[in-house]
């Protein structure tokens, strides 16, 4: 197969908004494509290589000059050859330098438009919308086969790649071969958002057919874990699949404790402070990172707990495609209480509004709400699962930005961000209101025309340039939702955001009227929460 299938696959999706045209093009370039190969055309309209890891980052890759080929010649299968030569380089003196000549190399023998495709797929910034649900919808199309069974199969699998070469060499029959098997991680169950409980009650009832009832739950700040034990044996997968169980001996030693032989569950895994309210997610994070942890811990070690929410496999019996009301009574069997989330089962808007209060009152972060009666759709970010997470919202100062990479090279994007400073506060600019404190950066929440206006807005402010970044005039308010603050000795104030998103610009509000450090830090104290 041609690269240029591939390229021009990828332009026509990316340029359609249509799902179902998304779909029909993708299905018929699956459909061309060699069955050795499919798991690297995959991986590229998933737009990612397949290699995990080709250490070039965004200078090297858009710095690697070659002349571009007048026609197309390159074919899938020597770009992905290609690649795996740079992933296979050995560490060391001269590495970076032999990976940027095996890249150029690759260049010149591309077009123009291959050029732009190969260089944003290195660096994973195609954007070219074929997302995991449109993939998973092309392949049942390509191999004439239920859509459901290429989820299902890509949910025990794990992996997209090798469900579509099932579904094009062995069609249904090969899909439902697929099993679930204790020590093999699945794509976790994700959740849509919604704004509110009553609107959670809502769509996941009119979800469910308005059949079966809903169960609330509280929705804790910690890390996703996955629990495997077969026996004397546990494997504890994070949500990116990554195995980590030499990290957390104290959930370790929790399913030991079960009184089970084998299972599979679902659940997060967070520090919590003497009293049993959660720690800052920066300290789960900090402590799930040390590589190796001594089974029983030190004195110095902030301890981790688990709560469960889910059981998927439980004594030699898979469970995961029964509604979830069984899979809570599997829970039950298997795991004590202590151990599980709390949850209530309502279909009451106030008692739902009073759980949640409760929750955000014990220091989490929100809701989950899902339907009773639907079967756990691995990988999928389905109508049966809500959450229901109110978030802060601070209006901050732009005090800088940075140039962006890839597909958002010609615009200013990584916004620097500062609060309102007050006498005794740090000051790292100064503006005719007064100084401004940084507290991060984000580049997430822009549209392409909030890019381009606020590009001409901030040169026109400019005021001097350090490599990159563009400083400016501390004169334009943008509305920032932020889940918190974490520890920062970055940031002069000692904070700094934590998963910030543009709202938008704020051009009714002058910086005079932008939010103060004080406010910020009234956030990360938990003085302020979400939502006042």
């Amino acid at each position: 197969m041609q690269l240029s299938e591939v390229v021009e696959v990828s332009r026509e999706v990316g340029a359609t908004r249509s799902r179902k045209a998304k779909i029909a093009a993708l299905a018929a370039v699956l459909a061309r494509a060699e069955v050795d190969l499919l798991p690297v055309v995959v991986s590229f309209l998933s737009g990612e290589p397949r290699q995990d890891r080709l250490e070039l980052g965004p200078a090297a890759v858009f710095g690697a000059e070659a002349p571009p080929a007048a026609t197309p010649s390159l074919t899938v299968a020597e770009v992905d050859d290609a690649l795996q030569q740079i992933a296979d380089t050995p560490a060391g003196t001269g590495s970076r330098t032999a990976r940027i000549r095996l890249l150029t190399e690759v260049l010149e023998r591309a077009t123009a438009d291959e050029q732009d495709w190969l260089r944003r797929l290195v660096v994973r910034d195609l954007r070219q919308g074929a997302l995991a649900g449109v993939l998973t919808a092309a392949i049942a199309q390509a191999a004439a086969v239920p859509e459901a069974a290429v989820r299902r199969a890509a949910m025990l699998s794990g992996d997209l790649r090798v469900t579509a070469a099932a579904a094009m060499t062995g069609g249904e029959a090969a899909l439902t071969a697929f099993r679930l098997e204790v020590g093999c991680a699945l794509e976790p169950m994700l959740a849509s958002t919604a704004t509110s409980v009553t609107e959670a009650l809502t769509e996941t009832t009119a979800a469910a057919d308005g059949h079966g009832g809903v169960v609330v739950e509280a929705k804790l700040d910690g890390a996703r874990v996955q629990v495997h034990r077969d026996g004397d044996r546990v494997l504890i997968f994070t949500r990116n699949l990554n195995e980590v169980a030499h990290r957390m001996p104290e959930v370790v030693d929790a399913a030991l404790g079960l009184p089970v032989s084998s299972v599979v569950l679902d659940g997060e895994a967070l520090a919590l402070d003497d009293e049993g309210r959660p720690r800052r997610f920066q300290d789960t994070m900090a402590r799930i990172g040390r590589e190796r942890v001594p089974a029983g811990g030190s004195p110095e070690e902030v301890p981790l707990s688990v709560r469960f929410f889910d059981c998927l496999h439980l004594d030699g019996e898979d469970v995961l495609d029964r509604p979830l009301r069984e899979r809570l009574d599997a829970l039950a069997r298997a795991v004590p209480a202590p151990l599980r989330v709390e949850a209530l089962t309502t279909d009451d808007p106030a008692d739902a509004e009073a759980f949640l209060q409760r929750t955000l009152a014990a220091g989490h972060e929100g809701v989950m709400v899902k339907a009773l009666d639907a079967p756990y759709e691995a990988g999928r970010r389905g109508a049966s699962w809500r959450k229901v997470k109110p978030v802060h919202t601070l209006d901050l100062v732009v005090l800088a930005a940075e140039w962006g990479s890839g597909r958002r090279r010609r615009w200013l994007s990584n916004l620097h961000l500062g609060a309102r400073a007050e006498p005794g506060d740090p000051v790292d600019v100064e503006g005719p209101d007064g100084g401004f404190t940084m507290l991060g950066k984000t580049f997430k929440g822009l549209t392409d025309a909030t890019l381009t206006w606020q590009t001409a807005a901030l040169l026109e402010r400019e005021v001097r340039r350090e490599q990159h970044v563009v400083h400016v005039r501390p004169e334009l308010v943008v509305e920032i939702a932020l889940d918190g603050f974490v520890r920062s000795t970055r940031y002069a104030g000692g904070i700094a955001l934590r998963f910030a998103r543009v709202r938008g610009y704020r051009e009714d509000k002058g910086t005079a009227q932008a939010d103060t450090l004080a406010t910020a830090r009234a956030i990360f104290s938990g003085q302020r929460p979400p939502g006042a």
